[in-house]
């Protein structure tokens, strides 16, 4: 058994830098209270909640959950590095699917902290282990932080193979503060140009410079899920339905490959965005927009070819052609991504979802890409998991 999953409500609240936003439990309950008055129903109604988060302690979603209702309902804490906020979306549409359930929340939050990422637990095994063997030896580097080696050495390893310059990288940095610049919920909405990018101060000299990564973020973000029968019964809104979806983790060539780009899940992106084309039986030519994952601007690159949006090695020429933006062929990131807007890590993919829904619905504003009907997401998390869902107008 198997039905349709409708969003019918979605919040956002502005990312922030660390240190000038509320605290997470805040956060969450003002993000959760917004999806559910955006949908037109009250917490009373909501049969389970997933909540998203990485950096915090268990059971952080009943913290800020209990401040929006205490009904007792199911909540189910989520934690899968930064496809965390996706993850969550992918069990509560689950749920919903099955049967389970016909109205779901699901909530992403992060109060996060200065700085590089890095692990919080020194006394047993990191789950990086791996990831970083295969670094050591394909890029070394051991002094530049864990994520910018990773994501960097996937960069250098596209420029190696294809001669991609490093001012695509540069471009795609670009095009995030231009679309960024109409969005109002983005912590940068300062527009920059690839020139601006490029003298930025530089973290790996000829592979990356400051502008090309994401900050570090807070903020929060949700979703109220139904079935179609839930949203007919209560006349709720019904107009962007979840068409297909895909969850995949991490295989044997993450790290027989050789390749940095696998290392950073080249291959669970292609994985997951081919089933979710076989789904819904429409292809990568078929999008009118996407939100992608883009911590740097590396990976948005590799990202193209991962989800079929050029071909490999293409990535180039797309992003010369203004294929990536508004005119071109698919507008990647209207919401400026996560390097205009931030990452707030658990909030990210559900971030992703209120931009997608708001497009869908032809209530993205000043971003609004003219006749959007099928969107697709991409959220992306080392260690690893990636989830790929595609939205369609009803």
């Amino acid at each position: 058994m198997s039905r349709n999953v409708f969003v019918t409500g979605v919040g956002m609240i502005p990312f922030a830098k660390p240190g000038a936003s509320a605290p997470y439990d805040q956060m969450g309950a003002l993000a959760a209270r917004q999806a559910l008055d955006d949908a037109g129903v009250a917490y009373d109604d909501i049969e389970q909640a997933y909540a998203g988060y990485v950096y915090g302690d268990s059971t952080s979603g009943q913290k800020a959950l209990y401040q929006v209702g205490m009904s007792g309902i199911p909540i189910v804490n989520v934690n899968n590095n930064c496809s965390t906020g996706s993850t969550a979306l992918f069990l509560a549409r689950q749920a919903i699917a099955s049967g389970a359930a016909e109205c779901v929340l699901v909530l992403g939050f992060e109060q996060m902290s200065p700085g590089a990422l890095g692990s919080v637990f020194a006394d047993r095994p990191s789950p990086f282990e791996p990831f970083d063997a295969v670094t050591d030896e394909l890029v070394g580097m051991p002094d530049i932080p864990l994520a910018l080696r990773y994501f960097g050495g996937a960069g250098l390893a596209h420029m190696k193979k294809y001669g991609t310059p490093f001012d695509a990288f540069a471009k795609i940095r670009a095009k995030a503060s231009r679309h960024a610049a109409n969005n109002p919920l983005a912590l940068f909405r300062k527009e920059v140009t690839p020139q601006d990018v490029l003298d930025a101060p530089m973290i790996w000299p000829g592979v990356m410079t400051r502008l090309m990564a994401c900050p570090p973020t807070c903020g929060a973000a949700a979703a109220v899920l139904v079935s179609e029968d839930f949203a007919k019964k209560r006349g709720l809104k019904a107009d962007v339905y979840i068409a297909a979806q895909a969850m995949t983790t991490d295989r044997a060539s993450t790290f027989e490959s050789g390749d940095m780009m696998r290392l950073v899940g080249y291959d669970m992106s292609r994985a997951a965005a081919d089933k979710v084309y076989a789904q819904a039986g429409i292809g990568p030519g078929d999008l009118d927009v996407v939100e992608l994952h883009d911590c740097f601007a590396h990976n948005e690159l590799i990202t193209y070819e991962a989800l079929g949006l050029c071909p490999e090695g293409g990535a180039d020429k797309f992003i010369n052609d203004g294929d990536n933006t508004y005119g071109g062929k698919v507008v990647t990131n209207p919401s400026g991504g996560l390097l205009s807007k931030g990452h707030p890590l658990g909030a990210t993919g559900l971030a992703q979802c209120y931009e997608l829904t708001h497009q869908l619905r032809g209530s993205a504003g000043a971003r609004q890409v003219d006749g959007a009907r099928v969107a697709l997401q991409h959220n992306l998390g080392l260690g690893g998991a990636c989830v790929v869902t595609m939205y369609r107008a009803a």
